[in-house]
């Protein structure tokens, strides 16, 4: 699969990344694991295998409740079987695993566009999670970023099974079709969540992560690239 495939590495790059405590930022649990069924062809024969993504709730100023995540398109990519569900799970403010089966919306039809938008058949409470509201303008370069996915690393990500987080990572360059990174991401957190705080200290999710290589470099999709299909069904 295409999700985070290798990319050049930092130098002397070290894992700078932090695993979802109790203690941690409760944004962070706004970022959950997505599984998708997927097909593949081979010699006139399909195989079925499960993709492990993640994803952002998100929502707008105004919804106490959210039903709406994002993620990246190469995660949905084989998906096709619509008797088989994508499922959403997070971790709520009291510790609890919480699962949503998600439904396709929108998405940006291939790498070029590395981003889409899926609606949950149930909305989370705000009490058990509080969504993310989306950057109303592109990320400042000159302030750090946080980029969250549950990579599925053998080391801290634990396999895909703990939300790992690096908190305080630069952008390198941002592009309207990409931003390059010096965050520490593996396979898994494509889709994740690139967040950076506002003047007033609020936390905004300004990107979906794309690629890493797991030493030192990511890309993600800036959400100014997508913003308007979100604000669309964040209605």
């Amino acid at each position: 699969m295409l999700c985070c495939l290798l990319l050049p590495s930092a130098v002397g790059s070290a894992d700078s990344r932090q695993v979802l405590t109790a203690a941690s930022s409760p944004w962070l649990r706004a970022v959950g694991k997505l599984q998708v069924p997927g097909q593949r062809y081979r010699n006139g024969h399909s195989s079925h295998y499960l993709e492990d993504c993640s994803a952002t709730l998100v929502s707008s100023a105004t919804q106490r409740d959210a039903n709406t995540i994002i993620t990246a398109w190469h995660c949905l990519e084989l998906y096709g079987d619509l008797s088989k569900p994508i499922l959403f799970t997070a971790v709520t403010v009291s510790g609890e695993s919480l699962e949503r089966e998600a439904l396709r919306l929108a998405d940006g039809g291939g790498m070029h566009a590395d981003w889409a938008i899926l609606r949950l058949r149930r909305k989370i409470s705000s009490q058990q999670i509080i969504a993310l509201n989306v950057h109303p303008h592109i990320a400042d370069p000159d302030q750090p970023i946080t980029m969250a996915g549950y990579s599925s690393d053998s080391g801290i990500g634990n396999s895909g099974q703990t939300l790992t987080f690096d908190p305080a990572c630069a952008i390198y360059q941002q592009q309207p079709r990409l931003g390059d990174t010096n965050c520490v991401a593996h396979k898994g957190a494509s889709g994740g969540a690139v967040v950076q705080l506002s003047e007033s200290g609020q936390p905004l999710i300004c990107g979906v992560i794309s690629q890493g290589n797991g030493e030192g470099r990511s890309t993600f999709v800036p959400v100014s690239r997508f913003r308007n299909a979100i604000n669309l069904y964040l209605q």
